[in-house]
């Protein structure tokens, strides 16, 4: 009889293992950012207001037809000591004529995604910072930040490597001109 030898699993294996089997509370969402699990509560009734207006301009103004999807979770690539990243944002945008979204699993390959938005909330930073990474790190074109504390709304472009190589911002109020394939100027004047 011979004796079976397993490998023991790594620090980042028993996390990402953690991570998928965790069981969240109705409503709340969980990510694996940068090698750290975070819990997002149901957001407020202003981060879904700057949903909508985004996601109504961009379907109606945008030059290409896009599809999209409120909370779908992505696999993101990792970044140095970094396990791979597994973040859902607020919306993801790709044009409709891919089908990305029909029979895709619960958390799906960034490949073809046009552009994420986030709306900061209870964990701005994140956001901000860490979830731009990840974002970058995956190859989404273009990463839209409306950021509530800042009343500002940023658009970060050109992904190389761990971040975002440009970037726009504007007050809320001012409008922001997003490239193709959306090629229209985002009014955020009813934002405020």
């Amino acid at each position: 009889m011979t004796a079976m030898t397993h490998e023991p699993l790594t620090q980042e294996e028993v996390l990402l293992e953690w991570f998928l089997a965790l069981d969240t509370p109705e409503g709340f969402r969980a990510e694996l950012i940068e090698g750290e699990i975070v819990v997002t509560p149901p957001p407020d009734g202003e981060h879904e207001r700057y949903i909508s207006r985004t996601v109504r301009q961009v379907i109606r103004r945008s030059r290409t037809d896009m599809d999209f999807s409120g909370n779908k979770g992505l696999k993101l690539k990792r970044g140095g000591a970094c396990p791979k990243n597994y973040a859902i944002p607020d919306v993801t945008f790709a044009p409709i004529e891919l089908d990305l979204f029909g029979g895709a699993d619960s958390w799906m390959p960034c490949d073809g995604v046009a552009m994420v938005i986030e709306v900061t909330s209870t964990k701005p930073l994140t956001d901000r910072v860490a979830k731009r990474r990840c974002y970058a790190r995956g190859g989404i074109p273009l990463y839209l930040l409306v950021d509530r504390d800042k009343s500002s709304v940023t658009l970060f472009s050109d992904p190389e490597k761990d971040d975002y190589l440009a970037r726009c911002t504007r007050p809320l109020g001012k409008s922001l001109s997003l490239p193709e394939p959306f090629a229209f100027d985002l009014d955020t004047a009813d934002f405020l």
